[in-house]
């Protein structure tokens, strides 16, 4: 038979944590597989990246299930049904479809739910083809794809011990050009809150100005206020500094955000989790490249050579 698309994996995901146990990856896969009878034939076709077409489309499926509510993943690689679940569980796993998905304000958020959207077998909830460019609908399979990786990578750096993260924070600012190797590496701070300040980095390549850092490891659902930046303000005074970057995998209140646009003597740059995620998604930190598309166009000036 042919490959469901991925929404058509819904239901059968959905029926496999029906036990309220942890599953992993591949045991949904599994499981999927046997309720379709899918054959070996069927399992091994491919897209044109050599990524598996069965592979991508369960994964899609567990990625908007997720954005939606109805599972979590706790732990890398493996996925657990929530209160939200278990009830469209008990409505009816077959009412799981991306209509039933789109009453929900995160996944709507996540998909950038608009008139004309519709969905395809590959492409989750791609634009409507004939009013978007293909330079467009490349974009927004783009954010798609880097809106799922961003959600694995924050998992993992919610692992890392506080030290960690501090360190994490100073590599990230090194990729984006603060400094170097040299004059930053070890510019974070032996303990944890030392004076107020987790890091520093060079501001150049010479070392003429120096940023300090805060990076706080907070849950991702938490958020910074107008307190915590005017802690970091006061430890930027007392170490004689003008700039300082606050890191957090939370998110700042607007509060927050108000009192940093008012100061004029000192720079403050807040960066959310949200925003850090798309950083070290830019700056390749805690990622790897796994497949490039190249776009070609007309050479017109091959044409126009004497």
């Amino acid at each position: 038979m042919a490959i469901p698309k991925y929404f058509e994996f819904f239901p059968t995901v959905i029926e496999c944590l029906s036990d309220a146990t942890l599953h992993t990856s591949k045991e949904i896969r599994e499981y999927c597989i046997s309720a379709f009878k899918l054959t070996k034939d069927d399992c091994l076709e491919q897209l044109e990246s050599g990524q598996l077409v069965v592979n991508t489309r369960i994964s899609w499926a567990c990625t908007y299930l997720k954005k939606a509510g109805l599972i979590d993943r706790p732990q890398r690689g493996s996925y657990l049904l929530t209160k939200l679940g278990k009830a469209a569980l008990k409505d009816g796993v077959d009412n799981i479809t991306l209509d039933y998905l789109k009453q929900f304000e995160a996944f709507r958020d996540f998909v950038h739910v608009e008139p004309g959207i519709q969905s395809s077998g590959n492409t989750p909830l791609a634009p409507k083809s004939d009013d978007k460019s293909p330079e467009e609908l490349i974009e927004y399979a783009m954010n798609q794809l880097n809106s799922s990786l961003a959600d694995a990578l924050l998992i993992e750096v919610m692992k890392m011990t506080p030290y960690e993260f501090e360190k994490l924070v100073v590599k990230l600012l090194i990729k984006m050009g603060y400094g170097s190797a040299e004059l930053s590496l070890n510019s974070v701070t032996k303990l944890s809150g030392d004076e107020g300040v987790d890091g520093m980095v060079a501001a150049d390549r010479l070392g003429f100005d120096v940023i300090y850092t805060q990076a706080k490891q907070w849950k991702p659902d938490s958020v910074v206020g107008r307190p915590e930046i005017q802690k970091f303000l006061g430890a930027l005074a007392g170490q004689g500094v003008a700039k300082g970057i606050f890191i957090t995998t939370a998110k700042f209140s607007s509060e927050a955000r108000e009192y940093v646009a008012k100061q004029l003597l000192q720079k403050i740059v807040l960066i959310d989790g949200k925003r850090l995620m798309e950083l070290m998604i830019e700056y390749n930190l805690g990622v790897s490249v796994e497949n490039l598309y190249t776009v070609k166009k007309l050479d017109t000036d091959f044409f126009t050579e004497d």
